[in-house]
């Protein structure tokens, strides 16, 4: 409440009244300040005589009633106070709104009452504890945060710069570094990030805080570490000297934390009993090694040794080395995969709770008993497309989201129409309605490796917002007049339609017939129960539209190559699923010609959007840039390259989208895919953001070569398209001269709805990651390393570190570390058959190799792009994720990957990957009894998709095996 927020400021202070309104502000907390003063029904005046406290309290009680009778008394309402007058005099009053105190909350809704005694205790013993410190005069461990006001005008000044505060996982303890923002990034000069060397120098910052930054003198200044790093946290990589020095700082204050839901292990009982005399204190470690560990008070340390546990900090003093915090929940058994799922969730702050019934019951109906038909007023305000063009979709096999279609015909002048016609949202989800609010938090729809987690319903997604054959559907449309034999654009039209697809072609079908083998109709069902004069005529129009849709595509990327346009991703590759919506295959996208062509449609529409909306509203117009990266990120990238004699020009995306096509190594392919993979972890990543936040000039794609972008085309899986197509109906209004009925943004808004989709996003692509990594390790975790023929592979050599190198292994996707000298101190070495043993030496590290010497004299030399034998095997751990293990038994190819059955192969095995992971779970589950929840039952009962066929939606998925989607830019 407004009433509460004004007490604090009161009360306790403007320090205290900013850290409270960050709060509000940050998208992570789901909170909403709620203007009672300002609300008619809520403004309650204060009666004479009547103290402050208690007009307020009855100021938050008033607005508490109304708004418990606003959400149509469906939602219980809980006031929290200390005031027991209050208690007692509202306590009863209203049914649906509770008035209580703050223990009383936790007993009553506290999922686990004991651990909410144990908070409160733990919350007093820490206060107690402070208290006592600070009589006895204990020396601290990090200096005093300065304050706000000092940090503000510091910054201004330019003697500080802030940040956000990133650790480096490989050694937590050691190295973090904050990446410049806002104005210090243009007054600061700092091109490169901010070093931030040991905890001390971090000041009780954590991974994520905005961080304010004092520089130190040059003299201090050190480099990063270029050995590889175990995850133990020490620093005993390899003794060997940093890179050059760079920018160095320590922390001196936090404007914002990043404290959240931490999943967290107990120490064993042995780990407990060695911790001291207070076993009711207990240290535990995150799962995010770029997390300290956290101090708590509980009783329940031994029984809850064997599980993943969340928990949550409350404060890190100055005089404590570690954080303290509490116990929230118990997510499951560790290496359990619902657990450790559950576990990926809680660390990107993922929430996956079914839609509401609120949310549901603003659903339209679409049933065989009730089935849902086109308006007849909507029919008048549309464009009728169903008779007059051929709208087809060319998607995965097994797709049930179709959110894009495409149409092409001759128009009488003789000129081209091109249109891209797109589910209509919009038209089923409100501005501020329950489900928009929903999907507005979400953001984005969630893709992990096994399932995925919807942004829509899926009476949306996958029914009336899915653009299926043969059904009417609701559209909007972008459709371009084009000169009948260049292809230049004449003129643009936008707006509602009703469309009627005739064909949901597969890729391969679509390839099949653009190739001219016509024979694959029999697999195309709109094709059969047709005579043949039918079935002749449609056949040869179908042909005749996907022939011209690809020379309309060629023109366009033609020129978009001419301005620079990167193709930087590795190979895509798309799912296919089997009839019990099980993965069946996954096939390479690269190869196929009718991916470039959707693909350059899509962009072209988001293009046309983009300058659409912005023409309309230039201050508060929602868009997509990709930023230039900046020169020094390509060093690796150049001297790879140069090892294989090729130069690569990195001075603008023309000059390096050039110089990745001619880097191609005829013997290896692999070869040009990894630097293309480099070339893709240099860049910065593309973002969000609102027109009125900056610059034209800084609007740009670097990866597109476009001067304006935002994204259009999937509106069923991603808010910000829902958005775009807000603004694109209110560009439409504005143009007729009619009134805008969308809700728009703010600038400032829309920034900050931005950032949060930014956020989002990430937090996607980590998951995705994560999650894919998670079933690599079950795959090989119960494989014996020595024995298992899989687990012996051919990698290539694609980064030389001081003490090892980084191996690709192209038949699993696998990118790792591996190590040419162990924690004994024994180096490589590869004997006459090229087997590898560990023996006395030292390693010599040169720009493109790495020499391994024995003190026999003997030496094995690995050079970049190298094709080695990798034995895998998995490094089981109980605290953090497993993770993929690394030996090089050889220094000679296992294979030679140069075919495309090797290819195809590789690809194959990644879909087999999850199959024999999720059937292994499957299995220990039933031996356990343990009830496995029907898929139906739950689609029934949330409609909310979940189970081993949750790939079902995925268009496209990036290749894992080239990209890092920690540092990758997505288009």
């Amino acid at each position: 409440m407004q009433t509460a927020c004004q007490a604090v400021q009161h009360q306790r202070g403007r320090r205290q009244y900013n850290k409270l309104r960050n709060l509000l502000k940050d998208a992570r907390h789901d909170c909403v300040l709620f203007a009672n003063e300002f609300q008619q029904h809520c403004y309650l005046p204060r009666e004479r005589g009547e103290s402050l406290e208690k007009w307020q309290t009855r100021s938050i009680y008033n607005a508490a009633v109304w708004y418990y009778h606003h959400c149509q008394d469906r939602m219980p309402i809980v006031m929290v106070t200390e005031d027991e007058e209050a208690i007692q005099q509202y306590g009863s009053e209203t049914e649906g709104v509770f008035v209580i105190s703050f223990k009383n909350y936790l007993d009553n809704f506290w999922p686990d009452l004991k651990a909410a005694h144990e908070l409160c205790d733990s919350i007093l013993q820490s206060r107690r504890e402070r208290e006592n410190e600070s009589q006895e005069g204990h020396g601290k461990e990090y200096p005093e945060h300065l304050p706000l006001e000092v940090l503000e005008a510091g910054i201004k000044s330019g003697r500080y710069i802030q940040g956000t505060l990133n650790v480096n996982k490989h050694r937590a303890q050691i190295e973090a570094f904050v990446r410049l923002q806002g104005a210090s990034s243009k007054d600061s000069g700092l091109v490169s990030d901010v070093l931030i060397h040991g905890m001390k120098a971090r000041n009780r910052s954590i991974h994520g805080d905005v961080v304010v930054v004092e520089l130190l003198p040059k003299n201090d200044w050190k480099g990063r570490t270029v050995a590889l790093c175990e995850n133990d946290g020490d620093d005993k990589a390899s003794g060997e000297p940093p890179s050059e020095p760079m920018p160095t700082g320590r922390v001196v204050g936090i404007l914002q934390k990043n404290w959240r839901d931490y999943v967290v292990t107990f120490p064993s009982k042995e780990e407990v009993q060695s911790q001291g005399k207070n076993a009711q204190k207990i240290l535990v470690t995150p799962w995010d090694y770029r997390i300290p560990k956290i101090r708590i008070s509980t009783q329940q340390a031994e029984a809850l040794q064997d599980f993943r546990v969340v928990v949550r900090i409350d404060s890190w003093e100055s005089t404590s080395v570690y954080p303290n915090g509490h116990f929230v929940r118990v997510l499951g058994r560790i290496g359990d995969l619902e657990a450790e799922i559950a576990t990926i969730l809680v660390e990107n702050s993922i929430s996956v709770v079914p839609f509401s019934e609120a949310q549901m019951c603003e659903m339209p109906v679409n049933t065989p008993e009730n089935p849902w038909k086109v308006n007849p007023e909507d029919e008048r305000e549309r464009r009728d497309l169903r008779k007059t063009h051929l709208v087809f979709s060319i998607d995965p096999k097994g797709c049930e989201d179709v959110d894009d279609t495409l149409s092409v015909r001759t128009l009488h002048n003789g000129n081209l129409e091109l249109g891209v016609h797109i589910a209509d949202v919009t038209h089923f989800v409100a501005p501020n309605s329950y489900i928009d609010i929903e999907a507005r938090t979400r953001a984005t729809t969630y893709y992990l490796a096994d399932r995925r987690y919807d942004m829509l319903p899926s009476v949306l997604s996958a029914d009336l917002c899915s653009l299926l054959g043969g059904v009417d559907r609701y559209a909007v449309s972008v459709m371009w007049e084009l000169d009948k034999t260049s292809y230049e654009i004449k003129k643009v039209w936008y707006g509602r339609t009703i469309i009627r697809s005739a064909y949901k072609l597969f890729y391969e079908a679509a390839q099949e017939l653009l190739d001219g083998n016509v024979s694959i109709v029999d697999d195309i069902p709109e094709f059969r129960n047709l005579d043949e004069k039918s079935r002749e005529a449609r056949l040869k129009e179908l042909v005749w539209a996907i022939g011209k849709l690809t020379d309309i595509a060629r023109h366009v990327r033609a020129k978009r190559d001419r301005c620079g346009a990167l193709e930087l991703e590795g190979v895509e590759v798309r799912v296919q699923l089997d009839e019990k919506k099980n993965i069946h295959d996954l096939i390479p996208k690269q190869p196929l010609e009718v991916h470039e062509t959707v693909a350059e449609c899509m962009i072209l529409a988001n293009h046309w959007v983009a300058k659409k909306i912005w023409e309309s509203f230039p201050h508060q117009a929602l868009m997509r840039q990709h930023p230039p990266p900046h020169q020094e990120f390509f060093s690796e990238l150049r001297e790879c390259a140069k090892a294989k004699g090729f130069v690569i020009d990195t001075r603008s995306n023309k000059t390096l989208a050039d110089s990745l096509d001619k880097a191609n190594d005829p013997n290896d392919p692999i070869v040009n895919r990894l630097l293309r993979s480099m070339a893709t972890q240099a860049m910065s990543n593309a973002l969000y953001f609102s027109t009125g936040s900056c610059a034209e000039e800084e609007f740009h794609h670097y990866g597109l070569a476009l001067d304006k972008y935002t994204h259009f085309t999937s509106p069923i899986r991603r808010y910000s398209d829902i958005i775009v197509h807000r603004l694109l109906m209110a560009a439409i209004s504005k143009d007729k001269k009619m009134e805008i009925k969308e809700n728009l943004f703010s600038n400032k808004d829309l920034e900050e709805l931005c950032r949060h989709i930014n956020n989002r996003n990430r937090a996607a692509q980590h998951s995705q990651k994560q999650s894919t990594e998670l079933f690599q390790c079950m795959y090989f975790k119960d494989k014996d390393p020595e024995t298992e023929e899989r687990c012996i592979s051919d990698g290539v050599i694609y980064s030389i570190r001081t003490n090892g190198v980084l191996v690709f292994i192209p038949r699993f996707g696998i990118k790792g570390a591996a190590y040419l000298k162990n924690k004994d101190g024994l180096v490589i070495s590869c004997g006459a058959d090229s087997r590898s043993e560990w023996k006395p030496g030292s390693l010599q590290r040169f720009q493109n190799k790495i020499t391994s010497t024995t003190t026999e004299g003997a030496s094995v030399t690995f050079h970049l792009f190298d094709h080695v034998t990798v034995r895998i095997s998995v490094q089981a751990s109980r605290c953090h994720s497993d993770t993929i293990r690394l030996e090089i038994i050889s220094n000679k190819p296992y294979m030679i990957p140069d075919t495309e059955c090797f290819q195809q192969s590789a690809l194959l095995l990644k879909s087999e990957l999850v199959k024999e992971v999720t059937r292994s779970v499957e299995e220990a589950q039933l031996a356990q009894e343990v009830q496995v929840n029907v898929i139906q039952e739950d689609y029934q009962k949330y409609c909310q998709t979940k189970g081993r066929s949750l790939y079902l939606l995925l268009e496209e998925i990036r290749d894992l095996a080239l990209l890092d989607v920690s540092n990758s830019s997505g288009v």
